[in-house]
């Protein structure tokens, strides 16, 4: 499942974008740099009952922004995305899913 894959399904699952678990994470004071990354992966699992690679996407963004590293575009692995951009406003606004 590409990375993009797993925040399209989180959104599914939950009817939150990535970008609102970003904005949810600053309110709650979980995206410092100091944040591990398993406090965010708790209050996931407690809110929303996501699992950890799920929960492991969204802490990507939270803590990194939308950028992944360039290895997994295009690799033929498991993780690759078509760009090393994610989206993070809503599948259904996403440009390069239409």
């Amino acid at each position: 499942m590409s990375f993009q894959a797993y925040l399209d399904n989180i959104e599914e699952r939950t009817g939150l974008t990535p970008r609102q678990f970003i904005e949810l994470a600053h309110d709650k004071g979980l995206d410092g740099p100091d944040v591990k990354a398993g406090a965010i992966v708790d209050w996931l699992k407690a809110d929303y009952d996501l699992g950890r690679g799920h929960a492991m996407a969204l802490v990507h963004v939270i803590k990194n922004g939308p950028k992944i590293d360039s290895r997994h575009v295009d690799s033929g692995g498991t993780h690759r995305d078509p760009s090393d951009m994610l989206w993070l406003d809503g599948k259904a606004t996403n440009p390069s899913s239409g």
